[in-house]
């Protein structure tokens, strides 16, 4: 059964082309250590909560956009191998700070696939 890793962030909307380029240089390197498919999804209809939202998980702001990322992965043993081939690779390896987005506030996990359709 596949696995998933799963993020979401708070972008600002400015950088909306930015993070779009961001996301496919990173989906590229994610690909060529075994990801299977790579979604990057910008916020279109992302309520705020009372008591939990996606927007209050990653305090976005005002000016900000809720973005849901996942990667599915053939299994979690080649999630391992491939990520930490990922993080070896020199397009993890650059500054932070030009990232479009701020990476304190993203949220992430890894996930065992349960059910599929």
């Amino acid at each position: 059964m596949t696995y998933v890793d799963g993020f979401v962030l708070a972008v600002p909307t400015a950088n909306k082309e930015a993070y779009k380029i961001h996301a496919e240089e990173g989906a590229e390197v994610f690909m060529k250590y075994g990801a299977l498919q790579i979604f990057e999804c910008w916020g279109d209809d992302v309520p705020s909560g009372e008591l939990t939202s996606f927007p209050m998980a990653v305090k976005c702001k005002e000016d900000e956009t809720v973005c849901f990322s996942w990667i599915v992965w053939p299994s979690k043993e080649a999630r391992e191998a491939g990520m930490e081939k990922c993080m070896a690779d020199p397009y993890f390896q650059g500054d932070p700070s030009g990232v479009p987005y701020d990476g304190k506030r993203m949220i992430f996990g890894s996930f065992e696939t349960l059910v599929t359709v």
